[in-house]
């Protein structure tokens, strides 16, 4: 189903609770496919599919995310909802129960948007309040403690949060102001503070307000200003920085000189980063060995090389766990993939790798997607 919206969307496909006006739309079917041995999938089962599978069968969804082996998502209502594996609280039942089909978190109706990470969650309230549960063994919760939570706890006393990225074990979350600030693990530089100290309350990076949009990958870290430049820091082995170096930076740097770059995402755990320009053009660049970068190779990119030549791209999408794989959305509502495919992940019906882009299926309404470990959940 198609959804429509007359407000300002954010780049993971909410939109911004305090600057946006009421919206007007139809909200989408949940599709999930891949691996499904924690209930991942949300299919009630732990069987694994490599073809997208309806989750159940009302057009309800707004926005998605999903961790390691767990899944959360808001539905138009703007209830929360989470299934999967729970082993440290991060579906924010309570309990650490796992779930095979999607269960409320709570009884509220104002919940906007969701970020996962490794085995935690973030999510924004449309008051623009900012909460967090899960593990926090690194303070990644930005609570000011390490203690895992079960349910959702309130970070600060803030309401001007308007975007949040979850990566590994760091966090990420841009203000109304366009300031960024950062928390959690830093042994890398990941958090762009200048050094690897782990933070356990949110922390400004830098003093500017121009931050558009950011990604926090595994050990590194992608975002993009408002006037269309690329910028990271973090973990640099394999040329995940896009710097034409492996060297690390522990505070942001700039990726080029260019000022088109629009939507930016970093890979959780396999040392890669996508983004896509103002002109529908994808770009991609660092580890390539399960042919993620989608050039039809499997060599090291230190720098963005363009994937194909189309100009039709509107987001990428990089999984949020070890999986290497990649997915992304056409202007004309068509998803793609590459990479590896060892779970059916790609959604092609085999678990053949590939590494150039491919269509699945022959749905024109896809809106967004999130990649799992060896699974896809996506809106359409």
């Amino acid at each position: 189903m198609s959804l429509r919206y007359t407000g300002a969307w954010l780049q993971d496909g909410a939109f911004n609770p305090l600057t946006a006006p009421a919206p007007s739309y139809t909200a989408y079917n949940l599709y999930s496919w891949g691996r499904g041995t924690y209930g991942d999938l949300g299919l009630g089962n732990t069987t694994n599919y490599s073809s997208p599978k309806q989750v159940g069968s009302l057009t309800e969804w707004l926005n998605i995310s999903s961790g390691r082996y767990f899944s959360v998502a808001v539905k138009y209502n703007g209830t929360l909802w989470a299934w999967g594996l729970n082993s440290t609280g991060q579906l924010g039942l309570g309990n650490t129960s796992n779930y095979s089909v999607p269960v409320q978190v709570g009884a509220l109706t104002n919940w906007s948007s969701v970020a996962t990470g490794y085995q935690f969650t973030l999510s924004i309230k449309t008051d623009g309040t900012l909460w967090s549960w899960g593990i926090n063994n690194v303070g990644q919760l930005g609570l000011g403690d390490t203690t895992n939570r079960s349910s959702p706890v309130q970070v600060g006393t803030l309401a001007t949060w308007s975007k949040v990225s979850a990566g590994l074990n760091a966090s990420f979350a841009i203000k109304t102001d366009g300031t960024m600030w950062s928390w959690g693990v830093n042994g890398q530089g990941q958090l762009g503070q200048g050094n690897t100290t782990n933070l356990s309350s949110p922390v400004q990076v830098g003093a500017l307000t121009t931050w558009l949009d950011v990604s926090a990958g595994g050990y590194h870290t992608i975002a993009a200003k408002t006037d269309g430049t690329l910028w990271a820091w973090g973990k640099n082995n394999l040329g995940q920085l896009g710097t034409s170096s492996t060297a690390y930076r522990s505070s942001p740097v700039q990726v080029g000189a260019l000022t088109t770059w629009l939507r930016v995402a970093a890979a959780n755990y396999n040392g890669f980063s996508g983004a896509i320009k103002t002109d529908g053009t994808l770009w991609m660049w660092g580890n390539a060995l399960s042919g993620q970068l989608g050039n039809s190779d499997t060599y090291q990119k230190s720098s963005p090389i363009q994937v194909g030549s189309l100009t039709t791209w509107s987001k990428i999408i990089l999984p949020r766990t070890p999986s290497a794989f990649s997915l992304a959305i056409k202007t004309d509502g068509t998803l793609w993939c590459w990479g590896s495919n060892g779970q059916g992940q790609l959604g092609l019906g085999n678990t053949t790798g590939y590494s150039s882009p491919k269509q699945i299926g022959a749905l024109t309404t896809w809106f967004t997607a999130s990649g799992g470990d060896g699974f896809t959940i996506a809106l359409g």
